[in-house]
């Protein structure tokens, strides 16, 4: 039988640990009230945090997103009015609930640090259910329920293994893959990064688990790798050897892709409409000591007449394959987003077909587990581009096993992997220009 603890109910000023709860507040406010993205509320809610405080609001904001839904159950069970999914009391119940069922936060401190959040609102309610709720003894179950409609949507596009996977992969962070800028020095990198178990999938990549602070790791100040998921590399490693080659890199920031391609001696030109993106773009070339011709434009307005060898478009889309990285998209997306971003997508890609030399290849890419964003693209593409052909990819540069779809193109699903640390859902596929 729990014991019980005096829920101090009473007006309190901002003590040790309240301003990290209330960034957390402020992101679950953005999220829910604003449409926002997790990023865009983090960079606004956590300005002035100091580090420490900074790293436990984004901790607790990831874990009440990622048990959203079991949270809420128990929320409901506890009220006798269901709440609006956007009311204030939800929202700081999930936050103070996270703390205290998975990041294991004592629960008067749970609360204490809760109440503050709604000194001007319904403390009570909010006592009340932590109170039923820790009386209860409430448990999680074993791993986090998905939301209805991603669970729709997904149940039919890929079955029930791959969502059992889905709900599972939410439990943990993912690993920390490194792509790596000279493959050649793979065993030497494999071999400085000893004291942090690294595995390797294929030359020129790294995995280590997570925990270490990027820029401590070996080689970082040298700009010997970068970040990036295993799967978001596979579209540049279908480009090949870019020796005397042109390359023209889509939406290209923050630009991991473009350098992928620069290191594969690609000239590459590396285009996207978001003057602050391509500033981080040039920032992560010149750490790596890597080059590219880089443009801020909108694609729809670029006045280009070059052709290219290789034209890669990693597009816009919902990023409902990160939703390891980014659990904000499981309660975010909804039909109207992957409507509206897939012909965005359709638009983006018969512009980019326009830039292909006969001979080329246009590689399509989308870190999105809806087949609205990936599969039906392509296949539209080809009913109405007939000098295009879907072209064939080596099976030696896929290192993800079961990626490889019999219809020729590659789609990562969150099972795939499981036991060396999964990978995001991703989609690629690569079209040959013929006439």
């Amino acid at each position: 039988m729990a014991k019980n603890i005096n829920f101090q109910n009473k007006p309190s000023n901002d003590g040790a640990g309240v301003p990290s709860r209330r960034a957390a507040l402020s992101m679950m406010e953005a999220l829910q009230l604003r449409n926002q993205s997790l990023d865009q509320a983090a960079k606004d809610a956590c300005r002035r945090l100091p580090p420490n405080d900074k790293a436990h609001a984004i901790a607790i904001i990831h874990e009440a997103l990622r048990w959203q839904v079991d949270l809420d159950a128990m929320i409901d069970s506890k009220t006798q009015k269901i709440l609006n999914h956007d009311a204030k009391a939800r929202m700081v119940l999930r936050i103070a609930l996270a703390q205290m069922l998975v990041l294991k936060t004592p629960s008067h401190a749970a609360i204490s640090t809760a109440l503050p959040l709604v000194e001007k609102g319904p403390r009570k309610l909010v006592h009340g259910v932590m109170g039923a709720l820790y009386r209860d003894q409430a448990k999680l179950p074993e791993t986090p329920s998905l939301p209805n409609k991603a669970l729709k949507r997904w149940s039919k596009n890929w079955g029930e293994d791959v969502i059992e996977a889905a709900s599972k992969a939410l439990l943990l962070p993912p690993p920390l893959d490194l792509m790596l800028k000279d493959p050649a020095n793979h065993d030497d990198i494999m071999a400085q990064m000893h004291d942090y178990s690294p595995i390797s999938f294929a030359k020129g990549h790294i995995r280590l688990g997570r925990g270490s602070a990027v820029e401590h790791l070996p080689g970082y100040d040298e700009g010997i790798w970068w970040v990036q998921d295993i799967a978001a590399s596979l579209p540049a490693r279908f480009a090949g050897d870019g020796a005397n080659k042109t390359a023209l890199d889509l939406c290209a920031a923050p630009g991991g892709k473009t350098m992928q391609l620069a290191a594969a001696g690609f000239n590459v030109t590396a285009l996207d409409i978001s003057k602050r993106r391509i500033e981080r773009l040039g920032q992560n070339l010149r750490r790596m000591k890597l080059s590219a011709d880089i443009i801020c434009a909108d694609i729809y307005k670029w006045n280009n007449i070059k052709l290219f060898d290789i034209v890669l478009l990693d597009a816009p889309c919902t990023a409902s394959g990160t939703f390891r990285r980014h659990p904000d998209v499981l309660q975010r997306i909804d039909k109207d987003d992957i409507d509206r971003l897939s012909e965005k997508q359709s638009a983006l890609l018969s512009y980019a077909a326009n830039w292909v030399s006969i001979g080329g290849k246009l590689i399509y890419a989308t870190c999105s587990l809806e087949r609205k964003e990936g599969e039906d693209q392509i296949d539209n593409f080809l009913l109405k581009n007939d000098n295009f052909v879907l072209d064939k990819i080596d099976l030696n540069i896929v290192p993800v096993e079961q990626a490889i779809s019999p219809d020729g193109w590659i789609r990562t699903l969150p099972h795939m992997m499981i036991e060396e640390g999964g990978v995001d859902g991703f989609f690629a596929a690569v079209m040959k220009r013929i006439k």
